[in-house]
């Protein structure tokens, strides 16, 4: 949420609307992402215009923690 705060509020709702609308109601949310690899392994990332929501992905049910938020240059840091 402290991620989110940061964003001006046409980028709150465009993050917000997306993982709302496209992440719970996909059957698969994770063939939406992409997997991470090096010190990001296991996580995945989304895209939303220039910014990315990193999460975590539970294997053995759908659950989705979205770990960071935050501009593309940025984020992986």
């Amino acid at each position: 949420m402290r991620d989110l705060g940061g964003l001006d509020r046409t980028n709150q709702r465009r993050v917000l609307k997306f993982a709302h609308e496209r992440l719970t109601q996909h059957p698969d949310p994770r063939k939406l992402g992409d997997t991470l690899a090096g010190p990001m392994a296991g996580m995945m990332r989304f895209r939303v215009g220039d910014y990315r929501l990193l999460a975590k992905a539970d294997a053995g049910k759908l659950t989705i923690l979205i770990v960071k938020v935050g501009n593309r240059r940025e984020v992986y840091r």
